[in-house]
């Protein structure tokens, strides 16, 4: 686990144990309410925002934050397409990918251990 343990004087020590700073972090992002969802429907490939809307029954303008908080970080691009009409798709960046692993342990140890009731 990701902890580091500091004493007196910044020494690390085993007495005493701080949550990593990053480790939290991390913690805190995936933990926003529907992060970890809009994540999960961008490991299958590029999607459109009314694609995204409709498959997780998100509000837009909720959908619209999470975005724009998830390109803030890196983990999301947005591509625009010149055409007529405009055509806009979210896809997940390397830094995104990166998560996949993570997801997918997640959704494994869903389906073990919840119940949708």
């Amino acid at each position: 686990m990701l902890l580091i343990a500091i004493g007196k004087e910044g020494e690390r020590s085993m007495d005493e144990s701080v949550i990593c700073p990053r480790f939290e972090k991390a913690m805190g992002m995936l933990s926003q309410r529907w992060t970890g969802l809009v994540i999960y429907q961008l490991l299958s490939g590029p999607k459109r925002f009314c694609s995204l809307e409709s498959s997780m029954g998100i509000s837009g303008r909720v959908l619209s934050e999470r975005l724009k908080d998830l390109e803030g970080q890196g983990i999301v691009k947005r591509d625009v397409f010149p055409e007529t009409p405009v055509r806009i798709e979210y896809s997940l960046t390397e830094k995104g990918l990166a998560l996949k692993p993570i997801v997918k342990e997640i959704e494994k140890w869903s389906q073990t251990w919840l119940t949708v009731e």
